[in-house]
């Protein structure tokens, strides 16, 4: 077995445009990354992804594109049906969602569901509806507390989210109800990609806040990903962020939780001092939760100057033969309207000090070149889809 360490960053919700496919969708003429700085009026610096060669791939305000870059870098368009957190996951590990999940943004779960819930969980449950998170805490969260009532609601995702007052059920009685919520959604017409466990704190509406305790019940992927396969010949597969949620504990061999995306990068800083030998896995979600789904683009922004400032540590402690990832699995466009994601082009950065050419490779149909890729070089079995890009890199 070969040694090799490849760290893949996942920059929750970055799209860097619309293609084709986008049509479909309504998300002609979104634009994540760009937007973000035009929307700030350029007032914002990413001078290590600009090194790099980020703003090369789409026009970034205030961070014009260079004419040498130290990564290779392309853009990658998704094959898959759909535009979620899964999908675009799956596909970079090298599966193919052909099936879109079940969405109940317009109107709520249906009442058979929210019974059986019910009956096999012993609450009852107020909401149902499209909401924000924290919006509806602030909404439900004192009757909550006069009820024991919990609050179920769901978003323009295909999610099941439970949210309850930590202290007033205790984190294992939440858990325990989202489980339920699991096994209850594997029923066909009720399949949502993910059930999440969403706990608060606080004593009125004016201090609720949602606690770092969340907790993803995804569904297994639904074929073989590359993941499993490093696994399987004994290679690590350290996940940061939420990818053990993502990939349903498969294919994982080491997994650690962060509070926030500022923590993972740190997280990631700490494992690239570790002697490891396989994939570090990252998913950075505050970008998509916290700024993209809330329309907030100075927040994106600012979240994009911290993630710059860790990356130019993490780069520094980076041995000579690792290689370093940098994509996304959708977009997010916080200018866009509504609160939904929206179906865009992914960025793909390619780093390591012993490249001795850097340039911009052609576009890739799939972001499973992303996975194929890593199989190449850890010479496992390839992917049924994708197409690597390994001979480029030299």
């Amino acid at each position: 077995m070969q040694k090799q360490r490849i760290f893949l960053i996942v920059i929750d919700s970055l799209g860097v445009g619309y293609d084709e496919s986008s049509k479909t969708y309504g998300d002609e003429g979104a634009n994540t990354l760009s937007h973000i700085f035009k929307a700030t009026e350029g007032k914002y610096r990413i001078p290590v992804l600009q090194s790099l060669g980020l703003c090369n791939l789409t026009s970034v305000l205030g961070n014009p594109s260079k004419d040498s870059f130290k990564a290779y870098i392309t853009r990658l368009h998704e094959q898959s049906i759909g535009k979620d957190t899964m999908t675009g996951h799956w596909e970079i590990c090298g599966v193919l969602t052909t099936e879109p999940f079940v969405t109940f943004t317009d109107s709520g779960f249906p009442q058979e569901l929210i019974d059986e819930l019910s009956r096999l969980s012993g609450h009852q449950f107020i909401g149902n509806y499209a909401a924000s998170g924290t919006e509806i805490i602030k909404e439900l969260g004192e009757r909550q507390l006069k009820t024991k009532e919990m609050i179920i609601y769901t978003s323009a995702d295909s999610v099941l989210q439970i949210a309850a007052h930590e202290e007033l059920f205790g984190l294992d009685e939440i858990y325990r109800t989202c489980k339920i919520a699991r096994e209850v959604t594997m029923k066909k017409k009720w399949r949502v990609g993910r059930v999440i466990a969403r706990p608060f704190i606080g004593d009125s509406a004016a201090n609720f806040t949602r606690t770092s305790n969340r907790h993803d019940y995804a569904l297994d992927p639904t074929g073989k990903t590359i993941l499993d396969d490093l696994k399987a010949v004994g290679y690590d597969v350290i996940s940061i962020g939420k990818i053990n949620d993502i990939f349903n504990t498969r294919g994982i061999t080491k997994a650690l939780h962060s509070t926030s995306s500022v923590e993972g990068m740190k997280q990631t800083i700490e494992v690239c001092n570790e002697d490891f030998n396989g994939l570090c896995f990252v998913n950075l979600v505050d970008f998509d939760a916290k700024w993209g789904h809330r329309r907030n683009p100075d927040g994106y922004a600012r979240e994009l100057v911290a993630f710059d400032e860790l990356l130019k540590e993490l780069l520094l402690k980076l041995k000579d033969d690792d290689i370093l990832m940098i994509t996304a699995d959708h977009g997010n466009d916080p200018t866009w309207k509504g609160s939904d994601h929206t179906r865009e082009m992914i960025p793909w950065l390619i780093y390591s000090k012993t490249f001795k050419d850097s340039k911009m490779l052609p576009e890739g149909n799939s972001f499973a070149n992303i996975g194929a890729t890593i199989a190449d070089y850890f010479a496992i079995e390839k992917p049924p889809i994708g197409t690597s890009y390994k001979k480029y890199l030299i």
